[in-house]
């Protein structure tokens, strides 16, 4: 019996080996490319544009660096990409998560250790620093809720935890092009690896 296809070709050229993922195989512009075309909410939001990962990962990053203005900024990277894996496996809701069991996340583990060296991050990073990056990551979730995604403040609490009301004020949503949220992912990983 033929063991099924489980690469993906990727717009570099690269070709992506979902069960032994390389950092070899991993590119920037794939995965900025990736991110912004794949919606957040199941598209289940406001407005013209889809809210894509690539823009909540941007916005993740600014909340990140601004609750932890010392951070290294290896760390600010991994914020960045903490969702980068999403890139071919898509963005499952919560609950479609919860539905597949541990297999999505033994290969969003696998997918994130090659990702991770690839950019000179360990394979895995340290549970204080997830932590504080789910927290960002939470900030988030609750401000795309309550923005686009037609959650009340009251639901958003209970789902994604209380946020401080200055973020809830101060921070918006945006929703744009996928080519411009592209150019931008592509342009912050590129300030930071730089600064690395």
């Amino acid at each position: 019996m033929k063991q099924p296809r489980a690469w993906q070709r990727m717009l570099s050229g690269r070709r992506l080996d979902l069960l032994d993922p390389t950092p070899m195989d991993i590119e920037v512009e794939d995965i900025a490319h990736g991110l912004a075309f794949v919606a957040r909410w199941n598209g289940q939001t406001k407005g013209d544009y889809a809210y894509s990962v690539a823009e909540h990962s941007l916005l993740v990053t600014d909340i990140f660096t601004t609750q932890n203005p010392n951070a290294p900024v290896k760390w600010q990277l991994a914020a960045l990409l903490h969702d980068a894996p999403e890139y071919v496996i898509g963005d499952m809701i919560s609950p479609v998560k919860a539905a597949v069991g541990p297999s999505y996340g033994e290969l969003d583990d696998r997918l994130t250790a090659a990702i991770h060296i690839r950019f000179g991050l360990p394979a895995q990073i340290p549970v204080t620093i997830k932590k504080q990056i789910k927290a960002a990551d939470k900030i988030s979730a609750w401000l795309e809720a309550v923005q686009i995604a037609g959650f009340t403040a009251a639901e958003a609490d209970r789902f994604f935890g209380k946020i401080d009301s200055n973020m809830a004020e101060t921070l918006q949503i945006r929703l744009r092009p996928p080519v411009d949220i592209r150019n931008d992912f592509t342009a912050k990983h590129r300030e930071l690896m730089e600064k690395l």
